[in-house]
């Protein structure tokens, strides 16, 4: 059973729409997840545009790979290094502690990611 950054049962970050690595809701991890889908994020206009510029556009909708693109208020597994890249320029969105996979804090300080905090 995969836990979260509190150290509890790793809870649902979005089935609508359904993200995670997995696609099953969370941000579970495994085999062949190199981008590491870790960190349970609330999408933002600023950190949309923020990813846009760093060449990984989240806003535009891929029917192809069953992405419906993402608006502001959206949840959404995040890359860990995208997250902290993001965090270091100050334009990180808020994070679902609850729904944040563990293995974050091997790459983000808890105290960093309480700082972001949204409830879930």
């Amino acid at each position: 059973m995969a836990k979260n950054v509190l150290g509890q049962k790793l809870a649902t970050c979005s089935r609508s729409p359904l993200t995670g690595f997995l696609r099953d809701g969370c941000c579970n991890t495994g085999r062949g997840d190199v981008g590491l889908h870790l960190v349970c994020a609330e999408m933002t206009d600023e950190f949309l545009a923020f990813s846009k510029e760093c060449g990984n556009d989240l806003s535009t909708p891929h029917p192809e790979w069953e992405f419906p693109g993402l608006k502001a208020g959206d949840r959404w597994c995040l890359c860990v290094t995208r997250w902290k890249e993001a965090f270091e320029v100050g334009r990180a969105p808020q994070v679902v502690l609850e729904a944040t996979h563990v293995s974050t804090l091997e790459f983000v300080d808890l105290e960093d990611l309480q700082a972001h905090a949204v409830s879930s």
